[in-house]
């Protein structure tokens, strides 16, 4: 939001300010035509004021300074006018009056806008389509923002490849068709040719045929997402060791983990390298089994399993051979002569995104139902960084244990009993009966329901209704669902949550292999994901070196790569329908 709403556009420079506006001055120098600098206008400092106030996310504050236009003596100019609209449309969007805000962008698009508005109202229309899942929308927009030489033009790219990414193959398939403009069908083009689907050299192939095709694209210099390591020749990675607890408290998840990785390797179609499995279990720890490893000549070592197991390698003072670990720990490892990559199927990562995407839909003020303990915690802890950073609220949070609680939370937090104390107090003072009927508190707009299971959701999410707040939307995180259908789940009608593209229908052809080797369970088909996954990686190992660049369409959801060397995972936006979960 920063980027595309304030970096892009510099701050006005401002004129002399006239102690009395006087009409027959000489204008102020205009900007040359193409400037990204915004034309000078006698109300260069009110719009400011509010632009600094919408940046602050403080929209009364904006509202506010924008009415003294109405009190001016002066009329304003059709620029003026223009620019108020797109200001009142940052504040309708930070209000969650999407409709409103929307309208006025639409208004401003079908108007000739100065070059430097027209930054500022696309920035704000694509960062509207983003939040709202409109990925493809959001994409096209970027691209017309990476034309107009802003300055920002890699950090747009990324953004641009990233919304590509989440837009499925059905939607960029009938995009392609449609596109008229060369420029734009090749950015979907390139999309659609990088799939993580086939062999990597097939990959690589598609890619240089794109190449070839388009030498002078945008897209083609830098390549996105990593992609230029596709070119690159095979990596010497020839011995793969992968260590998991197999015989202790955790080797039903291990053993998930290695059906999917299993399923993945022998589904390849390119040379496999060797491949070592060692039981983590049967060392006296996890660096001996690290070591035992590089014994074997492993040029890459998967695994291990637990924050503990990660933790003793990732502070080994000699770590010859680089790291997928299979899990994320908080603290920042030292330095090593190779690295350690952390992929986990964090729910942290889950609760960020649920915020942006019930922000998108217009939610500002949310009520939170967790459970007590360190889990609810941390989720709500990740959400609630996540919301505020957008600009949202938290109004109230039930808090629960048993079932015996579930109900008292909700009422609470909803604000029943104080209204009934009210009706109550009125009554006492009338000395009569009243009629009363009870509501909820009104500032509410969306529920964030961060419950541990399915079984528990589904007793939670039926009280919401009773206690009067039924119309809200209800977003929650992939432990709402076991990750099989189940009839009981017609009691989450309506519910939105996040989960990984593997439970939402994506690679069949592996989940079909681990059922007929009757080695999976539904119970652990999140591990299988991790497992196939970590399989992904592998092939394209070198792709990490590309850092903030990365994005790699995985099992689990969408991958990247912070400065801490963790994967970051996107999930899939779904919804319960009639007890099934589908894709949104």
């Amino acid at each position: 939001m920063v980027l595309l709403l304030s970096a892009c556009g510099a701050a006005p420079e401002k004129p002399a300010e006239p102690s009395q506006p006087d009409t027959g001055q000489a204008r102020p120098e205009q900007p040359e035509p193409g400037s990204l600098r915004m034309p000078a206008s006698a109300f260069d400092d009110l719009f400011q004021q509010a632009e600094n106030a919408l940046d602050a996310l403080d929209w009364m504050r904006a509202e506010l300074v924008l009415s003294e236009l109405d009190n001016s003596p002066m009329v304003p100019s059709t620029h003026d006018l223009q620019y108020r609209a797109y200001l009142e449309a940052r504040g309708a969007f930070e209000r969650g009056l999407l409709q409103r805000a929307s309208r006025l962008l639409a208004g401003l698009a079908q108007q000739s806008l100065a070059p430097a508005l027209d930054l500022k109202v696309t920035g704000l229309q694509r960062h509207m389509a983003s939040l709202a899942g409109d990925s493809l929308t959001s994409a096209r927009l970027g691209r017309k923002l990476m034309n107009l030489n802003t300055g920002h033009e890699a950090d747009l790219k990324r953004h641009l490849w990233r919304e590509l990414q989440r837009t499925d193959e059905t939607r960029l398939r009938a995009a392609e068709q449609e596109a008229s403009d060369p420029e734009w069908r090749a950015w979907l083009q390139l999309a659609l040719a990088t799939r993580e689907t086939g062999s990597p050299s097939a990959r690589a192939s598609a890619l240089q045929s794109w190449l070839e095709q388009y030498p002078t694209h945008p897209g083609a210099s830098p390549l996105p997402g990593g992609l230029k390591f596709l070119l690159d020749a095979p990596s010497g990675t020839d011995r793969v060791a992968l260590l998991l607890p197999l015989s202790g408290r955790l080797a039903p998840a291990a053993k998930a983990v290695k059906d999917g990785y299993l399923a993945a390797y022998y589904a390849a179609a390119q040379t496999r390298p060797d491949l070592y499995i060692l039981d983590t279990d049967r060392y006296p720890g996890a660096a001996e089994a690290y070591r035992q490893a590089v014994a074997l000549g492993a040029n890459l070592v998967i695994g291990p399993l637990s924050k503990q197991a990660v933790t003793e390698i990732g502070l080994l003072p000699e770590r010859p051979v680089p790291v997928l670990a299979l899990n994320r720990i908080d603290q920042d490892l030292p330095p090593s002569t190779s690295p350690l990559v952390q992929l986990s199927l964090s729910p942290e990562d889950e609760a960020r995104r649920i915020a942006e995407l019930a922000f998108g839909e217009g939610g500002r003020r949310a009520l939170i139902v967790q459970p007590r303990g360190s889990w609810g915690d941390k989720l709500q802890q990740a959400l609630v960084e996540r919301w505020q950073q957008l600009g949202g609220s938290i109004a109230a949070t039930a808090i629960y244990g048993d079932q015996t609680e579930y109900s008292s939370s909700i009422e609470d937090a909803l604000d029943i009993p104080a209204g009934r104390a009210r009706a109550r107090a009125v009554r006492d003072m009338l000395a009569e009966n009243i009629e009363y009927t009870p509501r909820r508190r009104q500032d509410l707009d969306v529920v964030f329901l961060l419950s541990h299971s399915g079984a528990e959701a589904r007793s939670v999410k039926p009280l919401l209704s009773f206690h009067y707040a039924g119309d809200l939307p209800v977003w929650g995180t992939s432990a709402l669902y076991s990750g099989t259908p189940d009839g009981r789940d017609r009691d989450l009608q309506g519910v939105n949550l996040v989960e990984i593209p593997w439970l939402l229908g994506s690679s069949p052809d592996l989940r079909v292999a681990i059922a007929a080797g009757d080695t999976g369970s539904d119970n652990f088909a999140r591990l299988n994901a991790l497992g196939a996954d970590a399989y992904r990686l592998q092939t394209g190992f070198r792709r990490l070196a590309s850092g903030p660049d990365l994005l790699l369409r995985g099992h689990t959801g969408l991958l990247s790569l912070d400065p801490g060397q963790r994967l970051l995972r996107e999930p899939t936006p779904a919804t319960f329908d009639r007890g099934v979960l589908i894709r949104r």
